[in-house]
């Protein structure tokens, strides 16, 4: 009997209730395996398409708000200026001029967007020479998509601001007194509640007051905006 005989007696053949064992627990591997496999190929399924309905949702958003909903910028307007109360004397002795105005001043304010737009408090204000000479309050309020408030405002003068104004003796003996408005407006424009941009508006109006007649003879007025 050769070596090799020997060797291939000596080796435990396999019995027949092994092998199919081992059959069946590969099978059930390969089979754990697959499903695992389509779990995580259903997850990552899952995952694109709802990173891609956000991505669709967002884009729609933005598209809609630089179209359809484009910022726009609201434009003030004064319509009127009235005198209600004007008094002016020349005090020859000292060379001052004693001066009592309440201007009434009718503007408005256009929101041309399709969204609203509302804006903090803020002032109207009279200058003379640049310099304030009156302010009156407005409260905070909102308008609504493309409409126009309505604002009344009363300016009155503080007389004491004019005591030193040296060029006020002139202008009042020329019969004459130039003076400017000025309504300033910030506030928001809300784009589909996501986007709030800063709009700025306002209203500068020079004004001359005719002093013997008593009412306003010229008035030239210019509206800007900012986003």
């Amino acid at each position: 009997m050769t070596p090799h005989d020997k060797s291939d007696k000596t080796a435990a053949p396999m019995s027949a209730s092994e092998a199919p064992k081992t059959n069946a627990a590969m099978e059930t591997q390969s089979a754990n395996g697959g499903k695992k496999r389509k779990k995580r190929n259903r997850k990552i399924c899952i995952c694109v398409i709802t990173l891609l309905l956000l991505l669709l949702i967002f884009t729609t958003f933005l598209v809609l708000g630089l179209t359809l909903f484009k910022p726009k910028r609201p434009i003030t307007t004064v319509d009127s200026i009235s005198i209600e109360r004007l008094q002016a004397s020349l005090d020859a002795l000292n060379f001052k001029v004693i001066l009592n105005l309440t201007l009434h001043v009718d503007l408005t304010l256009k929101n041309p967007n399709r969204v609203g737009f509302s804006f903090g408090p803020s002032s109207a204000l009279l200058n003379y020479g640049g310099k304030l000479i009156g302010e009156a309050p407005f409260s905070a309020s909102q308008i609504g998509p493309e409409k126009t408030l309505p604002m009344n405002v009363t300016l009155t003068l503080m007389a004491d601001r004019l005591l030193t104004e040296t060029k006020l003796v002139g202008d009042v003996m020329s019969g004459s007194i130039p003076v400017n408005s000025f309504v300033k407006v910030v506030g928001k424009v809300n784009v589909l509640k996501i986007f709030k941009i800063k709009v700025e508006s306002s209203s500068s109006c020079d004004i001359v007051i005719s002093v013997s007649n008593r009412n306003v003879t010229s008035q030239h007025c210019k509206s800007s905006t900012k986003l």
